[in-house]
């Protein structure tokens, strides 16, 4: 497992879990912003990623890596654990492992409600396309469907050459077909769930479940805000929202 890290060890502990093809320096800005806050910031690089050392199996078993990882280091409790799409899902599988994981989680667009039709023809469509990754016009038309920041690139770039095929579809097919556990109710953390105002409608609906589950949660729909821009587009704002969250 690689993680990324930033700021003193002395400092509450924050995981910032990334989405879904992307890795850890989709997080960087904020990172460093939090680090500058007094947090120590961990960015782990998701099962089935670049650099991650591992084959993507199963969200289960990803989040039983972290919770271990977490267990090891921090004696099984951090301050915050936090994620975006792929890595929401991640970390909301953490809490339903175990509920006292942490004090605070701060979810970023987490789908709970399965899209079969999508989950079934995964398999079909990244074997179409897998042969254009490696292709730099390819990748930029992908990029650019993220509405990821353009200094992400090369970065992007590198690391979407160096996913396994097997692994991507692995993790497209769990990130789709997720839902929402019923011992996710017991958990112990304080919530924030973030959605963006243009996101699609299950997105916005998965948000609105969760924040239904979870008693005392709250719920932020950023108005004319895409997928992921709360934490990627808008590093700055991210960071004060998790100070302010986190109480630092």
């Amino acid at each position: 497992m690689f993680i990324k890290e930033y700021g003193h060890s002395d400092g509450k502990a924050v995981m910032l879990l990334h989405g879904g093809g992307l890795s850890w320096w989709s997080y960087e800005r904020a990172a460093m912003l939090l680090a500058e806050g007094g947090f120590h910031v961990l960015l782990p690089v998701l099962d089935g990623h670049a650099g991650s050392g591992c084959e993507f199996t199963a969200m289960e078993k990803t989040a039983e890596r972290l919770i271990a990882y977490i267990d090891k280091r921090f004696g099984g409790h951090i301050s915050v654990i936090g994620g975006l799409s792929l890595g929401a899902q991640v970390a909301v599988e953490m809490m339903v492992q175990k509920k006292d994981i942490c004090d605070h989680a701060i979810i970023e667009s987490a789908l709970v409600i399965p899209m079969k039709a999508a989950n079934t023809l995964i398999p079909l469509s990244v074997g179409l396309s897998f042969p254009l990754v490696k292709k730099e016009w390819f990748a930029r038309l992908q990029f650019h469907s993220l509405r990821l920041p353009p200094e992400l690139f090369e970065d992007y770039y590198r690391d979407t050459c160096l996913i396994k095929k097997a692994d991507m579809v692995s993790f497209l097919r769990a990130n789709t077909s997720y839902q929402i556990k019923e011992s996710l109710k017991d958990s112990e953390a304080k919530v924030l769930i973030m959605v963006g105002g243009r996101e699609t409608p299950k997105m916005i609906r998965s948000s609105e479940m969760l924040h239904a589950v979870l008693k005392g949660s709250s719920l932020v729909i950023f108005d004319g805000w895409n997928h992921g821009e709360a934490s990627i587009g808008h590093p700055e704002r991210f960071a004060e929202t998790v100070k302010d969250f986190v109480g630092k």
